[in-house]
């Protein structure tokens, strides 16, 4: 059976270009848009995926091909200097496999962000996207049986976010730079991006964990080590050290502790932090965190609507 790409959105800075995927074993046409029973079929199909390891990828780029395998679990990463690349805002590539003397190509999207001041790093469930994290019974149910158009944001998000992609901009077309970094797995990755498509939440790359291979795992989703969201924050902040960075983020899991521990490596580089209140009162132990944060002269705002948060972002100037 043909091997599948599967490409996700790349990235650049002056000097390098990263830009990743899987090789998947078959193709599973997941239809997000089914009612009830079947899209728990796809849900539960994403978690059941069969990757190709050590299997030949090239990437075409700048006349140029470069040849690189899949790691164990399929997925693939290039990491190539950057010599010639002038343009800025999203531009294409494309990768290509070679399979019983057929080849098959693929192309993906790259940012490099227009210079600017500002970067934006958000988590998604429960930040933007309504999950019900606290309640894993909920979340799975919430999950299987609620399709992508049915799955909502919470008021004023959307709002919230587009201001901050436009933020210091005279220009519609050129946005900040813009990530979504959660513990959600790859295999997750197509209903989060035609989510973000459907809700017009900005454009941006997605960091995601690392991709499951069985339906046990399915109920494990999301949860666990959250490290790895750590290393792909810091990695972020280390990869365009001259912006200016807001965290968005939840009370629901630990992005507090996260993003504290980025601002006290970052001091002066993380302007602020907006924790999203999950429960309905707020937890001590987040308005602790956000207090300290303060005392490193972050701007800090724990909030249940996302009105308020505006508010907040108008107040410190970062949004008109």
């Amino acid at each position: 059976m043909k091997p599948i790409l599967q490409l996700y959105r790349g990235y650049a800075n002056e000097q390098e270009l990263i830009v990743m995927g899987h090789v998947l074993k078959r193709e599973n046409k997941y239809n997000f848009e089914k009612r009830k029973l079947k899209n728990a079929t796809s849900i539960l199909k994403l978690f059941r995926i069969k990757t190709i390891k050590n299997f030949d990828v090239y990437l075409h780029y700048n006349n140029e091909v470069i040849h690189t395998k899949t790691l164990d679990d399929g997925y693939f990463k290039f990491c190539i200097p950057l010599e010639k690349e002038t343009h800025f805002g999203w531009m294409t590539y494309e990768v290509s496999l070679k399979y019983r003397h057929e080849t098959t190509t693929c192309k993906g999207s790259f940012i490099r962000p227009h210079k600017g001041k500002l970067g934006i790093i958000s988590d998604i469930d429960d930040t933007f996207l309504i999950s019900h994290t606290n309640n894993i019974f909920r979340k799975i149910y919430i999950l299987l049986f609620k399709n992508v158009n049915d799955r909502k944001v919470f008021n004023d998000v959307v709002a919230h976010y587009q201001a901050l992609s436009q933020a210091g901009r005279n220009n519609p077309e050129e946005g900040n730079a813009f990530f979504y970094i959660s513990s959600s797995e790859w295999n997750l990755y197509r209903f989060i991006a035609k989510f973000t498509r459907i809700n017009k939440l900005p454009k941006a790359v997605f960091l995601l964990k690392n991709i499951k291979r069985g339906i046990t795992d399915f109920f494990m989703s999301g949860r666990g080590n959250h490290d790895h969201k750590f290393e792909k924050i810091k990695h972020v902040v280390e990869f365009y050290p001259t912006l200016k960075y807001v965290l968005m983020g939840d009370d629901s899991q630990h992005d507090p502790k996260l993003y504290e521990r980025i601002c006290k490596i970052f001091p002066v580089t993380v302007i602020a932090v907006y924790i999203r209140q999950t429960g309905k009162s707020k937890k001590k132990e987040v308005k602790k965190i956000l207090k300290n944060l303060e005392s490193l002269n972050v701007s800090v705002c724990y909030f249940k609507e996302s009105s308020k948060a505006i508010e907040h972002s108008r107040s410190i100037g970062i949004i008109k």
